[in-house]
Order: structure tokens, then sequence, then C-alpha cells
């Protein structure tokens, strides 16, 4: 089958670096080969062993009877919404690693492509090289899924491991972050928690069945954790994580993106670096967790083109990955019970009795040499907790708590 490629940066290079280098294995699994035609990019690579290759109007990928299947690479919604959608009307099987394009035009697109009896294909918009999409579709197609949730950006990972582990300050890991290419000039999508978010609304529509729109998604990035707080974090045996979560609970579905206290002995309290870790819970099977590399040329590109042998091999019986029309009523994990640590400004010996008159029982904890003092509570909604801090005064940080 002839394919096209649109875009031709990181992952764009990967994917063709992939086919090629792979190509015997490639066509054992698809049935036939897979080869390159065209690849869609505004630049021309001169001397490149692709430069014959390179087109820069995407009529002819649009128009070539030839072409039977087109990946995605180029990223963010313009043109690539419409470039996307105009070749699955043209019957052509899309594969993609934009997760921006999924979240926000999935549902329209999946629908084009069971019109059209194609495949539209997105494995490698959520955990890069890591299997998740079809595991959730597939392996774990007879389970009722109650929890999706884990860090899902390895920028994000990479500065508060820095921050725990070195004592780094958040300016000096992200710093550092952009020098090693993890973290782009503009970094916004990833500390914010917009990466984080659009990735958690992939995996809970595919888990659900259901569209979620990804702007109902309560989101905090890291921009205001401190050294401070991944001091407290290393005395209680824990570490900051920056978490997409989805809970599954008494028929209804709580998303929320933000940092979480992880305790030694959780399984994703080991996921750092630039690495990516996703637990999902099953109500038969219970925990699994998926653990990879979240990003990166080569990981995401395998997971394009497993997607490519996919679409090739079903053909016009394609698998039926994705989500209905139908809307998820977003509810925000604040509205579960859960633990929290909290940093007040003040003496632990002076506020204590208004502790413990608004929270009840709690952990306090101390650090030598500051002025002031940290708690972790019981089991409280987040409205609870807020209208208890109230009664205390001098919030300085709240974390939700996996301890």
């Amino acid at each position: 089958m002839k394919a096209a490629i649109m875009g031709y940066g990181t992952i764009g290079s990967g994917v063709y670096e992939v086919l090629d280098k792979n190509c015997k294995s490639v066509e054992k699994k698809a049935g036939e080969p897979i080869e390159v035609k065209y690849i869609l990019d505004l630049r021309k690579f001169p001397g490149s062993p692709v430069e014959k290759l390179v087109i820069h109007d995407v009529e002819q990928i649009v128009n070539d009877p030839e072409i039977g299947i087109v990946v995605e690479t180029m990223g963010g919604i313009k043109p690539a919404y419409e470039f996307v959608k105009r070749c699955l009307l043209a019957g052509k099987h899309v594969v993609t690693s934009n997760k921006a394009l999924v979240a926000a035009h999935g549902t329209e697109l999946i629908r084009i492509a069971a019109e059209k009896n194609i495949s539209f294909l997105f494995e490698a918009s959520v955990g890069g090289g890591i299997p998740i999409i079809r595991p959730l579709v597939e392996s774990l197609g007879g389970e009722e899924i109650l929890e999706i949730s884990g860090i899902l950006n390895g920028t994000t990972n990479y500065i508060l491991t820095k921050m725990s582990e070195e004592g780094w300050s958040f300016e000096e890991a992200l710093k550092r972050a952009q020098e090693l290419g993890y973290a782009e000039c503009n970094p916004e999508a990833d500390i914010e928690g917009y990466d984080t978010c659009r990735k958690i609304a992939i995996l809970t529509a595919v888990a659900t069945g259901k569209e979620v729109n990804y702007e109902e998604i309560p989101t905090q990035g890291i921009t205001k954790i401190t050294s401070m707080d991944s001091s407290y974090a290393a005395h209680m045996g824990a570490a900051i994580k920056l978490f997409g979560t989805s809970v599954n609970k008494d028929g209804k579905i709580y998303l929320e993106v933000a940092p979480v206290l992880v305790d030694a002995k959780d399984p994703l309290y080991a996921v750092t670096d630039v690495f990516n870790g996703i637990l999902v819970v099953g109500n038969m099977l219970g925990a699994s967790m998926f653990y990879g590399s979240g990003a990166g040329k080569l990981p995401t590109a395998s997971a394009v083109v497993g997607d490519m042998i996919s679409a090739v091999r079903f053909g016009d019986e394609p698998e039926k990955i994705g989500w209905s029309s139908e809307k998820l009523e977003v509810h925000p994990a604040a509205e579960l019970s859960r633990k929290y640590f909290a940093r007040f400004e003040g003496s632990e010996r002076a506020k204590k009795e208004a502790v413990a008159a608004a929270f009840g029982d709690v952990k306090f904890v101390t650090l030598e040499g500051t002025d002031e003092f940290a708690v972790l509570t019981g089991e409280m909604t987040g409205e609870e907790f807020d209208a208890a801090a109230a009664k205390v005064g001098g919030l300085r940080q709240k974390i939700a708590a996996r301890l």
C-alpha cells in the first residue's frame, strides 16, 4: 500500500525511519509492503534521502488514488484538522499522533471514518510509544474501567523529579528541561497541564465510549509547586507528580488534572524523569500498570507504524476504536473524598487547636528552620477542605494526596 506522511518533523521522520529499517517485519505483519510515496512539508530537505518524496500541496495526496493510508504528524489543529478530514472523506485511512486534534475533533473524524468504512487510529496520541488505547478497547474490553490515572507528560515529570531528587527550584528544572529539548521555548501546554488534560480526555472517551469535552476538565499545572513542597514530600517518604485522573464511581465520571502527593509504596512513585506511567483499574482485573517512554522520536513513531499496520491489515473491516457522539457529563474530582496535604503559615503549636477543631485528626509535619507547618488530612471533599482551611487561616499550599 502507498502511504503519505504529512509533517516531516521529529515524529514524521521517525515514522519514515521505522518503515525503512523494519520494512520486512512491517510487510509480514501488514500482509503487504507499506511504501511512502509522498512527504508533505513546507521545507525541501535538499540532499536528504527523502528529497524526491517531498511535496508542498495536500491536493496531491487527496487526489492520488494510489495513496491508501495517510500519517498526520504535523501537530496542532490548523491545518491538520482540514487535511485529515479531507483525506478521510477521500476514503483514505488516517493515523495520527496529534492529541490536540483527537481531543478537539476526534468525534467527527471517528464518525467520518466509520461512514467511509476506513480506519482513523490514534494510539500515539497518548503515552507516546506506550500501548494504551488499543489495550483499553481490546485486552480490557470485558472490564468496567473504574480508574485511569497517572503521569501523562514527560516534561513535567522531569521537572518534578529534579525538584524532588536534586532540590532544584521549578525555574532551574524548567530551564534544564528546555536545554535538553524536553520542554518547548513556550512550555505552557506542558507546565499548565493542558497536554495532560487532552490525554486524559482521550483515554476517558475511549474507556466510556462517550465524547469528553477536555475544556470542562478542572486543570491545574505545576507552576505553583515549590522546592519547599518537594522537601515536605521527601520528608514524608513521598513525591509530587502531575496526574491526569479519571474515576468511575456510582455511575459518574470524575476528572481532574493536578499535582498529587504520591506515597513511595504507590507504583507510580517510581515513574521518574521523562517516563510516563498509567494506572488502569478494572472491576474484575484490578490494577494494571502501563509504563514506558511517553514521548520521543522513535517510541512515538513505533506506535504510529503499529496503527498503520492495523489499518492495512484490517482494510475495509476497520477496528472499532473511538467513541460515539454522546457527550459525557464531567464531574470535578474534587467532589470525591480523598486526603489532602496542606501547608499553613505560623507555628504548629499556635494553630494546633484550630487545626484540630477544623479538620479533626490530622498528621502534622514540620521542617526545621521554617515559619510554617504542614498537615495530612483524613478523607474529605475539596469543598470540605476549603471550609476547614478557611477556619485555620494562612493556607500556603493544597495538594491531593494518595497516602
